[in-house]
């Protein structure tokens, strides 16, 4: 039977940390922390006397005008920012705003922090207009300016106040958020000078110091390790494409479909966990944005390397089915991979059950109809319906909803399991981001696009922090991960050799691919 989901009510704690302007919550997950309340919850905001949408940047101490007008310390100088570069809210929503006001705004004082889904939101969505590492670069000379530090020896440390503080928990934030951004050198660079600065004005801080970066170098290694793992399994599995006669087959390797539905839930929380929320962003960062180079910015591969996980999976179960001669093996394997697939729904995995439809409808699979007339089809029939690609997968849609109030009133942990159909996420975002213009007609950076693009990716991430309950079978691992697959004309092959090709189309593709195959 399929598991019943049950709707239960969520809300989220609230956060220690306060600003003077108040953003849409995104649900953000840091362990010292409490959460913020759910997105979209707005505070209320006094407006100045005037226009009620246009609010100057409140938070600095100093205007910028003024700071970059003085003696550098190491730095560039910056771009001025009059009154038009102002940010725009609405019921205390912020609107709009020029790339360097977005800067300024996330920028802390003693007396001033910004809030953490602005954080998220704006570091997520800015390195459509700026580079990473510049801007860095920029929140460092902010900082230098706003608070006198170019000259340390006249630092006053009490007129500072808790911007030592505060600026180290902004960079841990975003090494927290966004790790992957500091395989560049050049963060490193900016995150040390930064941090050495405070340090020495602020020594107690650096104990603090020292975890951020303990915590940063630990989550690079550990992408390190992943890719360098993923490499090793890539360069098996085409060692292996050089042997491909089968031996074996996925139901000799593990004979109990929970199993298997357990071990593909394994490899897709591994592969989602190592997805970075900015891969999205830089998948769709455009060449001609301002300064934004995407070969530049990209230090990461994990989100193609997902999407090749599920080509791959697709394609390991139609290998499974065609390269069976006899038909009752054939039907058999059918069957089997369809209560998969059953166990992969009940188990909130619809990435690796939609990957397994997808290898039953290969045409080299659907083409075999005296195999598909003695399969029992009734829990395929029903898997299909609730993937069905009509009304914009809405069947779909409406499972992984009943999936997401299941998972967060779990009691178990493999009740909080929720593995999306990745290709549709990844589709949804690519329409949002090229259906929402990234600037206004005045050129000011439209930060509500900005909010829904945090929205839904934050929903991603509350995905792939659970952690799989299963115990590993490392032999069916291996299997599903380094064994042979049959490319797209070898499982066309092979499908003619179950079942003759019944009309002049097919007996025509066949010829070819004979001859392709030098058969």
């Amino acid at each position: 039977m399929f598991l019943p989901w049950r709707s239960r009510s969520y809300t989220l704690p609230t956060r220690s940390y306060k600003s003077s302007r108040s953003q849409p919550a995104i649900g953000l997950k840091q362990t010292p922390k409490t959460r913020p309340t759910i997105f979209g919850t707005l505070a209320k905001d006094k407006h100045p006397a005037g226009d009620p949408r246009r609010q100057s940047v409140g938070p600095q101490m100093t205007a910028l005008c003024h700071m970059f007008q003085r003696a550098g310390d190491g730095y560039g100088t910056l771009p001025v920012v009059d009154e038009n570069d102002a940010l725009i809210f609405q019921d205390g929503n912020l609107l709009a705003g020029s790339v360097e006001a977005l800067i300024q705004h996330l920028v802390p004082t003693p007396h001033y922090y910004p809030d953490r889904t602005y954080i998220f939101a704006f570091l997520l969505s800015s390195r459509l207009f700026i580079r990473p590492h510049n801007l860095l670069r920029e929140v460092c000379q902010v900082c230098v300016f706003q608070q006198n530090l170019a000259d340390e020896h006249k630092v006053n440390k009490d007129a500072l106040g808790k911007f030592g503080p505060n600026i180290i928990q902004l960079l841990s934030e975003w090494t927290e958020m966004f790790p992957y951004d500091f395989r560049d050198e050049r963060m490193m660079k900016h995150l040390k000078e930064i941090t050495q600065k405070v340090v020495r004005i602020y020594p107690d801080l650096r104990k603090e110091v020292g975890m951020v970066m303990h915590d940063l170098i630990t989550r690079l290694s550990g992408l390190q390790k992943y890719e360098e793992l993923l490499s090793k399994i890539n360069s098996e599995a085409a060692q292996r494409l050089t042997n491909i006669v089968p031996t074996t087959d996925i139901v000799q390797v593990c004979p109990t479909p929970l199993d298997l539905a357990q071990q593909l839930t394994h490899i897709e929380l591994e592969r989602l966990t190592h997805v970075g929320p900015e891969e999205f962003v830089q998948a769709f960062a455009k060449e001609n944005e301002m300064e934004t180079n995407y070969s530049d910015m990209k230090k990461t591969s994990n989100l193609e390397a997902y999407v090749q996980w599920f080509n791959r999976l697709s394609y390991l179960v139609a290998t499974e089915i065609c390269m069976h001669l006899k038909k009752k093996h054939r039907v058999k394997t059918i069957e089997y991979f369809s209560h998969v697939a059953k166990e992969c729904f009940n188990l909130g995995n619809f990435n690796s059950l939609m990957a397994i439809i997808a290898g039953m409808n290969m045409s080299p699979v659907t083409r075999l109809k005296k195999t598909w007339a003695k399969v029992n089809t009734q829990t395929f029939d029903i898997l299909e319906h609730q993937m069905d690609p009509s009304n914009n997968f809405n069947s779909y849609r409406s499972t992984l909803k009943a999936a997401l109030w299941r998972s967060e009133g779990a009691v178990e942990d493999r009740e909080r399991i929720v593995i999306p159909f990745f290709s549709l996420l990844v589709k949804d975002l690519y329409f949002l981001n090229e259906g929402c213009a990234n600037r206004l007609p005045n050129g000011h950076i439209n930060f509500e696009k900005f909010w829904q693009l945090a929205k839904q990716i934050t929903e991603f991430i509350t995905w792939k922090q659970v952690e799989c309950p299963f115990e590993r079978q490392n032999h069916v691992l291996n299997y599903l991960l380094v064994n042979p697959v049959f490319t797209e004309n070898s499982l066309a092959l092979a499908s003619f050799e179950c079942e003759q090709p019944e009309n002049s189309f097919e007996k025509e593709r066949h010829k070819y691919l004979k001859s392709e195959a030098g058969l």
